[in-house]
């Protein structure tokens, strides 16, 4: 058995995909920055 994912041809986002609060967040960011990302703009939401 091969270990490769298969590639689809489904698209990358779809519509009502939840991920609209990553969209600031860079290609390759890791669980960090990510966390961090998510904490940042929770804390600009309390702000408001």
């Amino acid at each position: 058995m091969s270990a490769n994912r298969e590639e689809t041809d489904a698209p990358d986002e779809t519509p009502g995909d939840d991920d609209d609060h990553l969209t600031d967040v860079p290609d390759g960011a890791g669980c960090t920055e990510i966390w961090e990302h998510i904490s940042e703009r929770r804390d600009a939401d309390d702000g408001e």
